[in-house]
């Protein structure tokens, strides 16, 4: 039943509603389209990797993730001069560059100059002109697919140790409250100590 001055109720819920509703039947066609297109990028690209330059290992931001590696954008500065890379021929032979990233931690800086040196090694350039290339090698030549150098998370380890009854008398709440305590009676203790050397010394 209405109720109060209100507008009665008089909503048209049947405009053509078919015409607004977005199908999304194109998926098949596009996954081949997809597919297609990379083969194609493949061929164009021929003989660099399919997965694109190489990327440096960073750490995720935040406390939640700061612990997980990822691919970072690119190498810095810092980085490629350490593994004697000049920074205007590194996008050239596949290395990604990232003039705006700093190193916060040596680790990190040495972690990715041994990734840049690992790459290097592996390295085979090839002259803009074939006459300067051995033909044989040019003809064995192949292209990686997939990913290169991947980052890998290390598993830590865990060691099994034998409980022993000394851990099982061990009472931890216990202990960290008493030295919760201590923490707080720090500046009062001190105080006390300082009086009573005072008092020593009249």
């Amino acid at each position: 039943m209405v109720k109060h001055n209100n507008v009665v109720p008089n909503g048209h819920f049947k405009k053509h509603w078919q015409n607004y509703v977005r199908t999304w039947f194109n998926q098949p066609a596009r996954k081949t389209r997809r597919r297609t297109a990379r083969q194609k990028k493949a061929v164009k690209i021929f003989p660099r990797p399919t997965s694109g330059p190489l990327r440096p290992v960073v750490q995720c931001q935040t406390l939640k993730y700061n612990m997980k590696p990822r691919a970072g954008r690119g190498f810095t500065l810092e980085e490629l001069k350490a593994a004697g890379i000049p920074k205007k021929l590194a996008p050239t032979i596949g290395i990604a560059v990232d003039h705006r990233r700093k190193n916060r931690s040596l680790e990190g800086l040495q972690a990715n100059v041994q990734r840049l040196k690992t790459y290097k090694a592996k390295l085979l350039v090839f002259p803009r002109r074939a006459r300067k290339f051995k033909a044989k090698e040019l003809a064995t030549a192949t292209q990686v697919k997939g990913d290169y150098m991947s980052i890998v998370r290390e598993k830590p380890s865990v060691e099994m140790v034998k409980v022993t009854d000394e851990m099982k008398a061990f009472r931890a709440y216990g202990k960290l409250r008493v030295e919760r305590m201590n923490a707080k009676q720090v500046g009062a203790r001190m105080k006390k100590a300082a009086e009573a050397e005072k008092e020593e010394k009249k």
